[in-house]
C-alpha cells in the first residue's frame, strides 16, 4: 500500500549492507500498488590481495576494441602465480589474503577477443584454470571501477521460466494463496580493482625500466579482458565480467 516508503526502505537496507555500494537498487515504479513481495538479497566483498600490487601506478595506454587508445592507471606485480598464455590468450590467477579467493584475468590476444569471448562456456573456463602453472609472472593491470544494472526478465524468460513472469499463470501457491507473478528481477553489480585489493587508493607512481626488468611470463592487460572472481574450492563464479575500456 506504500510502493515508494517501500522502496526506500529496501533501497537503504541494500545500501548498508553493500557500504553504500549499490544505490537505488530498485528505481521508481518498479514497487507499485499490487506489488504483495519483494525479494531482497545483497552480497559485498572488500577483499585484499594476498600479494600487493606495487604502491603506485604508471600513466599507460590501454587499447580499446575499436583501435583506438585512452590513457589509464595501470599496475605493476611481479609474484610467482599461476598463469598460462596460449595463442588466443595469456592468463593468470591472483590470489586474495584469502586463498579460497581468487581474480582469474584472461587477456586475448590481439584480434581474438571476440572469438575467446564467443568460445566462452563453463567447461572452457574450467579447462583455462586447470591449465594454469605455477610460475614468475608480470602483471600489468589496469585500476578498474564500474557499476552495472540490469533488468533479468529478459534473460530469466529466454532461459526457461516466462511462466513465472506471466499474470494469472505463474504458480506460486507454494509460497502463499494469493495469485501471485514475477513483476520484475533487477540486479546491480559493482566492482573495483586496484593495489591492494578492491578499495584501495593510489600512491607514487612505480615504472619498471627496460634494463632491470625482471624475468618471467607477461601478462599484459592493455587491451580489453575478462575477468572472474572465484570460490576456489568449489570452482564457483561470484562475479564475473569484462573490461573493455577502464577509463570509464
Amino acid at each position: 500500500t506504500q510502493p515508494e516508503q517501500s522502496r526506500v526502505t529496501i533501497n537503504e537496507w541494500v545500501a548498508t549492507q553493500t557500504e553504500s555500494r549499490i544505490k537505488d537498487l530498485i528505481a521508481p515504479g518498479v514497487i507499485t500498488p499490487q506489488t504483495a513481495l519483494v525479494l531482497t538479497n545483497a552480497i559485498y566483498l572488500n577483499a585484499a590481495w594476498k600479494t600487493p600490487f606495487d604502491p603506485g601506478t604508471r600513466d599507460a595506454p590501454f587499447k580499446r576494441i575499436d583501435g583506438s587508445s585512452v590513457t589509464v592507471k595501470m599496475m605493476n606485480q611481479v609474484a610467482s602465480l599461476r598463469a598460462k598464455e596460449t595463442a588466443a590468450y595469456v592468463a593468470v590467477a591472483l590470489p586474495y589474503q584469502d586463498e579460497r579467493l581468487s581474480l582469474l584475468v584472461v587477456v586475448p590476444k590481439e584480434g581474438s577477443y571476440a572469438a575467446l569471448e564467443a568460445s566462452l562456456t563453463g567447461a572452457t573456463l574450467t579447462q583455462i584454470v586447470a591449465s594454469l602453472e605455477a610460475q614468475p609472472v608480470i602483471v600489468n593491470l589496469p585500476r578498474f571501477k564500474f557499476d552495472y544494472p540490469m533488468s533479468l526478465k529478459p534473460a530469466l524468460s529466454a532461459m526457461g521460466m516466462p511462466v513465472a513472469f506471466e499474470e494469472g499463470a505463474a504458480d506460486f501457491s507454494g509460497m502463499s494463496p494469493a495469485s501471485l507473478y514475477i513483476q520484475a528481477v533487477v540486479h546491480k553489480a559493482f566492482i573495483a580493482v586496484a593495489e591492494k585489493g578492491t578499495e584501495a587508493a593510489a600512491a607514487t607512481a612505480v615504472v619498471i625500466g627496460d634494463e632491470s626488468a625482471p624475468q618471467g611470463l607477461f601478462v599484459n592487460a592493455d587491451r580489453p579482458f575478462l575477468f572472474f572472481l572465484r570460490d576456489e574450492p568449489t570452482g564457483a563464479i561470484l562475479f564475473m565480467g569484462r573490461v573493455m575500456d577502464p577509463s570509464l
